[in-house]
């Protein structure tokens, strides 16, 4: 490894400025890619919150992630993904969204590499330094050009929303309507009914994950039910048809029983005919 790709993967890990991106060559490029860590090291980043900090962004990430698949829009949604800007401080939002790009996995988002950077960022805050998410992010992601920064303060709770106005660098507060803040980027609203982090589509709140798993069960208990339905209807109709085959055959039986009887009688009714014509 050079000395140039060795110092963009030093003690404090950060990418290299868009000019001396821009000055390597695409081997060197990919080399300085995988040298950057994707984990946090000793003391870097502050320890999550037990499952009051991991659950929202989970259910966030799968809600998500399953909305975009049914709208079939191709949209990254990841969860503490470290993430490099140019010449940068790395950092590792609780959630963030790249929207109309690859899907496929990462372990970071590199800017230079990927050619963009990301267009929604969400922290939650439970137990953390509320200066970091509070102060510090909402002026570093707007200078860094991220469009739209949510926090989820478990504290009060409370929902806060940013948006950079058109091509600005300093982001305004999303003003709420009727408790739901609505994000352009995503297309999507978000509130916390019941201290819940949820997200709303034209009002009607996107069902999250047990809600999914519940859904598709109910699906699977119908699907089973209906093809159980239609094996007892196909049985019965089987069956029914089976009886009507029998009734069929027993009345041409009948049939022909009462024919050759006809016949039998006819033919006795003759010979007693010419019986009598004889013995006149």
């Amino acid at each position: 490894m050079s000395a140039r790709i060795h110092a963009f993967a030093a003690k404090t890990p950060r990418a290299p400025s868009q000019d001396a991106w821009d000055a390597l060559s695409a081997q060197e490029r990919e080399r300085v890619v995988a040298a950057l860590p994707s984990d946090a090291l000793d003391g870097e980043m502050a320890l999550p919150d037990g499952m009051p900090h991991m659950d929202p962004k989970i259910e966030a990430a799968v809600t998500l992630r399953e909305f975009y698949k049914r709208i079939r829009r191709s949209v990254l949604v990841a969860v503490d993904l470290m993430v490099y800007y140019p010449g940068e401080t790395r950092f590792s939002p609780d959630l963030l969204a790249v929207c109309d790009v690859e899907t496929h996995p990462r372990d970071k988002w590199v800017v230079s590499a990927e050619g963009r950077g990301l267009d929604f960022a969400l922290e939650i805050l439970v137990k953390g330094d509320p200066a970091k998410d509070l102060a510090d992010n909402v002026v570093t992601f707007a200078r860094l050009g991220i469009p739209e920064y949510f926090v989820f303060d478990r504290r009060g709770p409370r929902l806060l929303g940013f948006r950079l106005p058109g091509k600005g660098r300093t982001y305004q507060p999303i003003v709420p309507q009727l408790g739901i803040l609505q994000s352009e980027v995503l297309g999507l609203g978000l509130a916390i009914p019941g201290g819940e982090l949820r997200f709303f589509r034209d009002g009607a709140p996107l069902p999250g994950h047990e809600e999914l798993l519940e859904r598709v069960q109910r699906l699977a208990n119908e699907a089973v039910a209906a093809a159980e339905r239609r094996a007892e209807e196909e049985a019965a109709a089987r069956q029914q048809e089976a009886a009507a085959r029998q009734q069929e055959a027993a009345a041409r039986q009948q049939e022909a029983k009462a024919r050759a009887e006809a016949e039998q009688r006819a033919a006795e009714l003759s010979a007693e005919l010419e019986k009598l014509r004889r013995k006149t």
